[in-house]
């Protein structure tokens, strides 16, 4: 190309350029590129132009560091950059695209886009060495990235991507899946009307989503799978509309979701299984709209508030070392019956010991109780009957203050009511003087004689209290062997 075919503007970026100098076409420093398409010809600049500058075309200046830095500018064309080895830095700032930009394959130093508006961005397979800013952009969409490598780190904070409001995306907004960054993503305040898709990504820092607003009502708003972070995903005030699906992720620090706007009312709101993840925190969030899936995923610490589950989890085979906040087991124990397989014996068990870990042995043994009461539940209707004497006569064995408080009642009962009337004799003379107390657990304790029981016939209804307090002894004697036999094991 040569420099007489170019315009006035053109010509300023070409003269800019070897020197490293920027060029501001803005007339005030509010301008905004959403308004680009209006803008005329002295701020016009055709993509064939920033194509060849790029490309060598320019000569150099001796002890001078070339690089293409523009703002408020109209791109009009395609910038084709496909499969070019670029060693200068790019900085499009507020500028308006025609069209996307195509450097699909190519390698290149940095690309800022920041404040700017396009169509689209095509850039798979992308070599960045230094960074690759797309912050505060509107871009219609698609963005895609798939593989793309980037050295240094990812910035989209406050860039709104998707198609406006009516129409539908024919494929994801944002495509991330498999992209390689070797420090963070910054994406705080991100706007995506449609998927964002982290699937096989790997980022050697954290994920910043805070504030971020993931719309794709009825579909998949977060498509993570297999996502590697080196230390966080922060997304603190997330907003998403769709499900949230981090599957087989590996977070090693904090997945922090507090006071995360989750809905997705008709299928699952939150995936996180077979994930390993060191801390989930799902703190002062309004309940979820949707079933919950943390199936045999692994976490060190579960901070969650019990308001925070929906009416359906599945938390099969979760395993957690510590649950937080620390809160009285009543107030854990509703959220386990949501279970959408029903009754899971390993639920009750994680959480008994997530509070043994905390030292709450008290909770432990709630919970303990509440799992065989729900138990109890799926059994036969004798086994059931059983069960229920053993819950009613001492909690199972977690509760063994109620054996000595049913016994001293009955022993009340029998003493009062065998010392106003007391049995007659057996043997008139050879009988040891009665004793309404020692009567009374002669009768009930089975393995206990005090020569009482043997001596005195009651009568009339008295024989049927005796009865009673015999059959009695029998169950209590019975259940709280069965019981004691129960702690013993767990211990």
């Amino acid at each position: 190309m040569e420099i007489n075919d170019l315009t006035p503007a053109e010509r300023r970026v070409w003269e800019a350029f070897p020197r490293g100098d920027g060029v501001d076409f803005r007339a005030a420093p509010e301008d905004s590129s959403v308004d680009g398409a209006d803008w005329g010809p002295e701020r016009t600049l055709r993509a064939e132009v920033l194509r060849a500058i790029l490309l060598g075309a320019c000569p150099p200046v001796q002890g001078r560091i070339p690089g293409l830095k523009i703002k408020g500018a109209k791109i009009v064309g395609k910038l084709d950059l496909r499969y070019a080895v670029i060693d200068h830095p790019i900085r499009m700032r507020d500028c308006w695209f025609e069209r996307k930009p195509l450097v699909y394959g190519a390698q290149l130093r940095a690309l800022v886009l920041g404040y700017s508006t396009l169509p689209g961005l095509t850039a798979s397979t992308l070599r960045v060495e230094v960074v690759l800013r797309l912050s505060c952009c509107r871009i219609a969409g698609p963005v895609r990235l798939q593989g793309a490598k980037i050295s240094g780190g990812l910035f989209l904070q406050g860039a709104v991507i998707g198609p406006t409001a009516g129409e539908e995306a024919d494929e994801p907004p944002l495509q991330l899946n498999h992209i390689e960054v070797d420090t963070d993503i910054i994406a705080n305040d991100l706007t995506v009307h449609g998927q964002l898709r982290l699937n096989g990504a790997t980022v050697g820092g954290q994920i910043q989503l805070d504030r971020a607003r993931l719309l794709a009502p009825g579909g998949i708003a977060l498509h993570a799978e297999n996502l590697t972070v080196g230390t966080d995903l922060r997304a603190h005030r997330l907003k998403a509309r769709g499900m949230v699906n981090l599957t087989g992720s590996r977070i090693p620090g904090q997945a922090y979701l507090t006071r995360a706007d989750l809905a997705n009312p008709d299928g699952t709101a939150l995936r996180a299984s077979s994930c390993t993840i060191g801390e989930l925190w799902l703190r002062r969030c309004d309940p979820v709209r949707g079933d919950v899936n943390l199936r045999r995923s692994t976490v060190d610490l579960l901070h969650v508030d019990p308001q925070a589950w929906p009416e359906r989890i599945a938390i099969d085979g979760l395993t957690y070392r510590t649950l937080a906040p620390h809160l009285p087991a009543e107030q854990r124990l509703p959220a386990l019956e949501r279970e959408e397989s029903g009754y899971l014996t390993y639920a009750y068990e994680q959480l008994a010991a997530a509070y043994r870990t905390a030292g709450d042995e008290a909770a432990a043994r709630t919970v303990q109780l509440a799992k065989l009461r729900r138990h109890r539940h799926t059994l036969p209707r004798a086994a059931r009957l059983w069960g229920l004497l053993q819950d009613v006569t001492v909690g199972y064995g977690f509760r063994p203050l109620r054996a000595a408080g049913w016994l001293t009642a009955l022993l009340m009962t029998g003493s009062i009511a065998y010392g106003i009337d007391p049995p007659r004799a057996l043997k008139a003379g050879e009988a040891p003087d009665f004793n309404a107390v020692f009567y009374t657990i002669d009768l009930m304790v089975p393995i206990v004689g005090f020569g009482q029981e043997g001596a005195f016939a009651p009568g009339g209804w008295h024989q049927w209290l005796s009865y009673l307090l015999i059959v009695t002894g029998w169950i209590l004697a019975t259940t709280t062997a069965a019981g004691v036999s129960r702690s013993l094991q767990r211990q």
